[in-house]
């Protein structure tokens, strides 16, 4: 029998954090591509230490997306994240860029020609989930940790909170009854702050953005509110902790609720099936959620590189599905073509949308008006109820 009353904890990172800036300056690449063509190929890293930028990947584009374009992108990406610290400054840090050519072995298995359609850029196997645990059809801990970042970050931005630094952490732990969020156990959050404030005096920054985000009475006691738990937090960002690009996988999904693939997102155009698959997973496990086809929707989805159609389509609604799972997968195979193509033209991914989706989490974000997190989207939803 399934343990209906647990604490389970996610955690989240800001846009300042060393793997996040990471994750922003690959993203921004992505976008700068794919701006000035849509089936530009982009697959690049990011690394960051103390005033240092390292890039390295293979593109295939405009040839003036040169070395010092790519440099640019990166200074302007530190800079609106807000580091203008001695340790990491958009204006000292050195940009190295080892970015080159793709390898025509993979443009092979990739593009089309002929009769081939286009091939996934990668073999794998790609999760996307959903539940009813929040508005956004998220997993209400990671729901959370992300939404009081964002708090500070916004206030951070606007100069309501000057003394607070970019990089930042959140962990909640919910409180579980009868798999039923009820409140909080716990809540950690760190954040870089101006020497001169005291750990007393950042709990008190924070404690408002905590309150404004959980609902009323999930607040933890006192003892279980941890701000800074080390006392002090001045140096950070990459110049306190080396960052890479993708080391944040959990956080950029769901927060450990889910199963995860193990490819990452960012840096990645959307012939890359770790990343379109996994949004097109989403996408259908949410409008099944949506539909009232189950409280708890994950799909799992795998290719092999070349190859367009998937290997194959699992649907699983622990136990809480109103329809068979086979059939629902049947269904939503055949209402989105689910080749690398098929996902990219239904969703709409061949345009710059990416830097937006490094920070904060790819998924229960609000559909943009351009594009933007197309596979969050739930009008597929009244559809899959007709047919079931």
């Amino acid at each position: 029998m399934l343990n209906a009353d647990y604490l389970f904890t996610s955690e989240s990172v800001s846009e300042g954090h060393p793997d996040k800036v990471c994750d922003c300056i690959s993203d921004a690449v992505v976008d700068a591509f794919l701006s000035a063509d849509p089936h530009s190929r982009v697959a690049v890293e990011t690394l960051t230490t103390t005033n240092r930028v390292v890039l390295a990947g293979e593109v295939r584009g405009p040839e003036y997306l040169d070395s010092s374009y790519i440099e640019s992108i990166a200074r302007e990406v530190v800079r609106d994240i807000g580091y203008e610290q001695e340790g990491f400054h958009w204006e000292k840090m050195i940009v190295d860029s080892f970015i080159h050519s793709q390898s025509p072995d993979i443009a092979l298995g990739v593009d089309a020609a002929g009769n081939k359609d286009e091939g996934a850029g990668d073999q794998g196997l790609m999760f996307g989930y959903a539940c009813d645990e929040t508005p956004s059809l998220m997993p209400a801990p990671i729901y959370y940790a992300h939404a009081i970042l964002k708090s500070l970050s916004e206030s951070r931005h606007s100069g309501l909170e000057p003394g607070l630094g970019p990089d930042s952490k959140s962990q909640i732990t919910l409180r579980y009854e009868n798999n039923v969020p009820v409140g909080t156990s716990s809540i950690v959050v760190s954040t870089q702050h101006d020497e001169a404030l005291s750990q007393q005096e950042v709990r008190e920054i924070v404690r408002p953005h905590v309150l404004k985000i959980l609902p009323d009475g999930w607040m933890c006691s006192e003892d279980s509110f941890y701000v800074n738990p080390t006392g002090r937090f001045v140096v950070g960002g990459p110049d306190g902790d080396t960052g890479l690009t993708g080391r944040k996988i959990i956080v950029d999904t769901y927060g450990g609720a889910a199963p995860h693939g193990g490819g990452a997102f960012s840096g990645k155009d959307p012939t890359k099936v770790d990343r379109s698959a996994a949004y097109a997973t989403r996408y259908l496990a949410k409008n099944v959620v949506a539909a009232g086809l189950a409280q708890r929707c994950s799909i799992q989805i795998a290719y092999a590189i070349g190859v367009s159609h998937p290997l194959s389509v699992y649907v699983d609604t622990y136990g809480t599905g109103k329809v068979e799972e086979e059939k629902l997968a049947r269904t939503l195979q055949e209402a989105i073509d689910l080749s690398p193509r098929g996902i990219r033209e239904y969703l709409e991914l061949s345009k710059p949308i990416y830097a937006r989706t490094a920070a904060y989490g790819h998924f229960g974000r609000d559909p943009d008006a351009d594009g933007g997190f197309s596979w969050e989207k739930t009008d597929l939803a009244d559809s899959l109820k007709a047919q079931f």
